[in-house]
């Protein structure tokens, strides 16, 4: 009797209708985090101020078409000694694992860059403000691109800055977009903060006219012990970049297996001398030809 009485409230003078509910466990669902911009800005150049120098060895993979691809597609894969330290010195020597072969080795001091490429035997110099593209894509390696998704610059004081809320299927997120003045006030950097844990997850560079230089997306951040004891700041470092430059034309993704951060470094980790019988071509001479 309860059964078929159960089954007529069940069925009603409609019909049936039956309404699924999925639930998400507890730990699949992201934590909401509330930051004021102060708090984000904080958060951002603590960061950026306590990291002084980053001594890491990655995993390279460039995505097909690109110019780093013009240098390492030939290779499964590629691992790369990387040096960065304040304020612009950025240094990585790319190798094929296990033979140890050196496919590239790329140095900047902020001024000027330094690519040898022993392949190709070739070794490339020029200043770093150096816009006009080589027509060959091998000549396009920049060392001082990953400079700025290492070691972040800080937010100054006098840079207006201004805070969103920005929600889609992925996330939730903050995000503050800095502001460079002058005659027209434009958009200098758009930095995003997951919501879930208040990481940073993304850092847009923008130049002249809202032209996009860089689209930096980082992931797995993973605490970092201080080597020999040392106090820093600094004890978190994502383990996955993905670097993206679209007026270059290029898109590289890096894994993070090992990284020291704030050793001091010698200025002489950071120039190159060309290899013996290598190509040396000046991209910054007006002529643009090699040099014996």
């Amino acid at each position: 009797m309860s059964v078929v009485a159960l089954a007529g409230l069940l069925w009603g003078c409609g019909g049936a209708k039956v309404k699924n509910t999925t639930v998400v466990p507890p730990r699949a669902r992201p934590v909401v985090k509330e930051a004021t911009e102060e708090e984000l800005l904080e958060r951002y150049n603590s960061f950026a101020h306590g990291l002084k120098s980053v001594n890491a060895t990655v995993e390279l993979k460039p995505t097909a078409g690109t110019k780093y691809s013009g240098v390492i597609d030939e290779y499964h894969e590629v691992k790369a000694f990387v040096l960065a330290s304040r304020p612009w010195n950025i240094r990585m020597i790319g190798q094929v694992p296990v033979v140890g072969k050196t496919v590239f080795d790329m140095a900047s001091d902020g001024k000027n860059f330094e690519v040898s490429i022993p392949p190709r035997n070739k070794f490339l110099t020029g200043p770093v403000k150096l816009e006009k593209a080589s027509s060959k894509p091998i000549e396009n390696l920049r060392p001082q691109h990953l400079l700025e998704a290492l070691l972040w610059p800080e937010i100054r004081k006098e840079e207006p800055v201004l805070p969103e809320e920005f929600n889609d299927e992925a996330g939730r997120y903050y995000v503050l977009t800095v502001l460079r003045g002058g005659y027209k006030t434009e958009i200098l950097r758009k930095i995003w903060f997951d919501r879930a844990d208040l990481h940073v997850v993304r850092l847009e560079s923008y130049g002249p006219k809202g032209a996009l230089l860089a689209d930096i997306r980082y992931s797995d951040w993973e605490p970092v012990d201080p080597e020999n004891g040392a106090i820093t700041s600094v004890n978190e470092f994502p383990r996955k970049i993905r670097i993206e430059r679209p007026h270059d034309e290029y898109t590289l993704e890096m894994t993070v297996t090992k990284i020291s951060l704030n050793e001091p470094m010698e200025a002489s980790r950071f120039h190159l001398d060309p290899p013996a019988g290598a190509e040396i071509v000046a991209l910054g001479d007006s002529a643009g030809e090699a040099k014996p």
